[in-house]
């Protein structure tokens, strides 16, 4: 029977150091950031909004939380996938009969002392069902068992782009699919795969909600609706060119501080980070979350066993898929998505769940010399 025992303090030196140290590096940014998105100037000097005090509590708890599951042995996680799954799908079954609707979109649940998001959790549920299905067997995947993997991601996304919440469904097949890669498929199914799917993406169009459609028309033309549909990426872009190498400052940036740039503390965080920072604050982002990237990798290549392996893969997925298309979305080189900027946007639900997936990927680094298989 494998050991569940808590860390010794030779696993403590196994520690992954460099995901810890970017993790907490990208918190302190998006706080920095989220301090002056969450600001306004007034006659008395600068007053904050409840965003950036809820935001360090929810940040403490991540704290808690991601220590939590580096110290608990990640093997334990095989075992509550399932019941966590369900748990997820009667939370986003419960979405549309109790959920709290913001924006015209009912993604939460209203807990009284905080709002639950329900298909954050779902990205943690599919990853580790993902992780328990996919590593039974070191075989390649032919159809029958693609399927039944592919399967575990369909059900939470048709519920999560009902909500509709199309940025977060999509992030859940594309961690799934990024870990089926990982794990290998047949060339016959990949080829088939590669050939089918362009053909039929484009059906995809109808089954789009109308603002959707919408948005997707406003990226190939943002002038179209300069005062509509296209504000939010023609602030963005303004923003961030306004900035310059150097940037304006910090607190200083016009668009964000006299409040024409609009979800500046949540999609569009880095529109301000861009305004009063620059071209070269930017590219510090943008350096210091391959570092992060590149730290999380040394894990799922280390890790000594199959479930680990894969379970760190699809982890990577997720926060690369998620600062791609953020960060695409912003300069305008993909569609506006509902799709937050990890650590560094408001959210504390998004927050707690990014803490505790790299909480787990430091746990399978820890352990990587206990067992081989």
């Amino acid at each position: 029977m494998l050991s569940m025992q808590m860390p010794d303090r030779k696993m403590v030196f196994q520690i992954n150091w460099g995901l810890v140290l970017t993790t907490m590096l990208l918190f302190a940014v998006g706080m920095v950031n989220l301090y002056s998105a969450s600001g306004a100037r007034v006659e008395g000097g600068f007053v904050l909004s409840p965003f950036f005090h809820k935001q360090m509590i929810w940040g403490g708890l991540g704290l808690c939380v991601m220590t939590v599951c580096a110290a608990l042995d990640y093997r334990r996680i095989e075992r509550l996938a399932v019941p966590c799954f369900v748990i997820v799908l009667i939370l986003l079954m419960l979405v549309p009969l109790i959920g709290k609707t913001v924006y015209g979109a009912k993604r939460w649940i209203d807990l009284g002392v905080m709002n639950l998001q329900p298909s954050e959790l779902a990205k943690f549920a599919v990853l580790m069902m993902g992780a328990k299905a996919l590593c039974r067997d070191g075989e390649t995947l032919g159809w029958k068992r693609l399927a039944r993997v592919l399967s575990i991601g369909l059900v939470p996304f048709l519920f999560i782009a009902n909500q509709p919440d199309l940025g977060s469904g999509l992030t859940v097949l594309v961690l799934l699919g990024g870990m089926v890669l990982f794990h290998g498929v047949k060339w016959r199914v990949l080829r088939v795969c590669l050939i089918v799917i362009p053909l039929v993406m484009p059906l995809g169009w109808f089954a789009l909600h109308d603002y959707q459609r919408e948005r997707i028309m406003t990226f190939l033309d943002p002038t179209a609706d300069p005062r509509g549909a296209g504000y939010h990426i023609i602030q963005s872009q303004i923003a961030i060119g306004s900035g310059e190498m150097f940037g304006k400052g910090f607190l200083d940036g016009t668009q964000s501080q006299l409040r024409f740039l609009p979800e500046k503390h949540t999609d569009f965080a880095i529109a301000v980070l861009g305004e009063e920072w620059g071209f070269a604050g930017c590219m510090a982002l943008i350096v210091l979350f391959c570092l992060f990237l590149a730290a999380m990798y040394a894990t799922v290549r280390d890790a000594k066993d199959r479930f680990g392996s894969t379970l760190a893969a699809g982890i990577f997925f997720y926060f690369f898929w998620q600062i791609i298309v953020n960060i695409g979305m912003v300069v305008g080189l993909m569609p506006v998505v509902g799709m937050p900027l990890p650590f560094i946007s408001y959210g504390g639900t998004a927050l707690v769940v990014n803490c505790a997936l790299v909480g787990i990927v430091l746990s399978i680094s820890m352990r990587r010399f206990v067992f081989k298989s």
